[in-house]
């Protein structure tokens, strides 16, 4: 017997919302961040940051780079720190545990010049890199965990300082339907 009426409606609904999502959909993501994680260099900033971002769908035409995704990142300094926003590309691989490299490039409002205990410490430019790598555990479908390490720093390109900075943390990413 098909169900009808209000009996089918609901159906429906659980239907949908336990129907697996496609590999390929688009996901959102929020986490808390240790702000400038050093143990080499003097540190620059302190405190913590909130991150959020996008992963876009993989690019079929991009094959010979391995199908890359793009992302954005953009990270709130809660502690009057140093702020920025990302794009770039990023790689999954493997399947319920997985790997996640990725580069980009980042605009930041942090000083132009900092010392600390006598040494620079800025990162010497307003553009930076932004190569960052996650491990991931996927929860279900459609919801995942990271533990992720963002890094900042311009190779020297764009000028003689080139300090870098480290962020760690675990973000929840979810995929839309």
């Amino acid at each position: 017997m098909i169900p009808t009426g209000r009996r089918a409606r609901l159906s429906c609904c659980a239907l949908a919302l336990t129907a697996p999502a496609p590999a390929a959909a688009d996901q959102l993501w929020i986490g808390g961040y240790r702000h400038d994680v050093t143990l080499a260099q003097e540190k620059f900033e302190g405190g913590q940051d909130i991150k959020a971002g996008w992963i876009g769908e993989r690019f079929d035409g991009l094959r010979k780079i391995g199908r890359p995704a793009p992302h954005l990142l953009f990270s709130k300094s809660l502690d009057g720190g140093t702020n920025y926003l990302a794009a770039g590309l990023n790689w999954t691989w493997g399947g319920r545990l997985y790997l996640r490299p990725g580069i980009g490039l980042a605009v930041n409002d942090g000083p132009r010049r900092a010392y600390r205990k006598g040494k620079r410490v800025d990162l010497g430019s307003p553009v930076t890199f932004e190569p960052e790598l996650a491990a991931g555990w996927r929860l279900n479908t459609r919801v995942a965990i990271e533990a992720s390490w963002v890094h900042l720093s311009h190779a020297t390109i764009f000028s003689r300082q080139n300090r870098g900075m480290d962020s760690m943390g675990v973000r929840l990413l979810y995929r839309l339907p």
